[in-house]
């Protein structure tokens, strides 16, 4: 009866392993028999997630995804692109018509529970800000009494600027608008006094105004918003995929790795550097990759300092400073887990 039992208990066990197994890998399995990424991003944030004149989609959104597909199929251009509004974007990811949201989403507890979403490691550090045109003589976020502020719902931004109005007691006017392109014309053109989102997503509106030097941001941020890429629940593979490809930006700028000296890189007798670019396998493995998953990643898109400057840094219209998306060993928060 003992022996029976156990055998009972041991395949219960391998049971229960291989259901995990299988619920694991649902969306590698998916993503590499379709042969392709499919990306929630946002339509229209300059510096994060929009295509080109030539329609080529680009910013730091956009090159996040990309560093997936590169970790994936070794190709970074093996990847489709759907825009979403704030409102669509989290029912598109849990209906599983994208297999990952790449779309400025602000990490919060109702989202990764009662949403039954994950997020991954934070690939921009932000918070949220006010826009306003010079001509309104405001020099602060506490004068903005009977404003109208653009807004766009389903947002933290929308929660965020009631509480902040409601905190100081004041009054406010809220123009509410679905698509962000949409918002910002709806500014510029005169339809609300005030602009508030993340102030990087203000930066980008107003380098693409008319006149970017008729605008200001006020010096209030009135929030914490971590941003990072998404995920369903349930599939820890595909969680570890996204949320260590976002490290692997990180550490190969800690590293000193970019894409111009990564192939000199891989002679690099430090074994951390082997390890960390697959000279020395298993890291691959372990995710279900290649081991080359990490060189691809850098070779193609480059460490996150290079996607950083390219798409939001100083020399860009945005004009962002590291700040807070600095490393750690230079006063920022951009921390990676050791790989090993």
């Amino acid at each position: 009866m003992r022996l029976l039992k156990v055998c009972a208990v041991l395949v219960a066990v391998a049971l229960i392993a291989t259901t995990s197994l299988a619920i694991a890998g649902e969306t590698l399995d998916s993503v590499k028999k379709r042969g392709y990424l499919i990306a929630g991003v946002n339509g229209g944030v300059f510096g994060f997630s929009m295509p080109d004149e030539k329609g080529v989609w680009k910013g730091l959104d956009v090159d996040t995804a990309r560093a997936i597909a590169a970790a994936v199929f070794g190709d970074a251009t093996k990847i489709k692109y759907v825009p979403l509004t704030a409102v669509q974007r989290l029912p598109a990811l849990q209906a599983k018509e994208i297999d990952v949201l790449c779309r400025n989403t602000t990490q919060t507890l109702t989202r990764e529970t009662a949403n039954g979403l994950n997020f991954a490691h934070v690939n921009y550090y932000d918070g949220q800000g006010f826009l306003v045109s010079k001509k309104l003589g405001v020099k602060s976020a506490r004068e903005l009494q009977g404003a109208t502020v653009c807004v766009l719902p389903g947002t933290t931004t929308e929660m965020n600027v009631a509480d902040y109005f409601r905190a100081n007691g004041m009054k406010w006017k809220p123009v509410v608008i679905e698509q962000t392109a949409e918002l910002s014309k709806a500014y510029f053109a005169g339809r609300c006094d005030v602009l508030t989102s993340d102030a990087s997503q203000l930066a980008a509106h107003r380098a693409t105004a008319p006149n970017p030097a008729e605008h200001v941001l006020l010096p209030e941020i009135i929030s914490k918003e971590p941003l990072a890429p998404v995920v369903r629940h349930g599939d820890d593979q595909w969680y570890d995929i996204v949320n260590w490809t976002v490290m692997a930006l990180i550490q190969a700028e800690e590293f000193g790795i970019n894409s111009q000296n990564v192939d000199k890189a891989l002679r690099d007798p430090n074994p951390e550097v082997q390890r960390f670019l697959g000279v020395i396998p298993g890291l691959g493995a372990a995710l279900g990759l290649d081991d080359k998953w990490v060189y691809n990643i850098i070779k193609q898109v480059g460490n996150y300092s290079e996607i950083f400057e390219r798409n939001v840094g100083v020399n860009t219209p945005l004009g962002m400073e590291r700040g807070l998306n600095g490393l750690w060993t230079k006063g920022g928060l951009m921390y990676a887990a050791p790989f090993r």
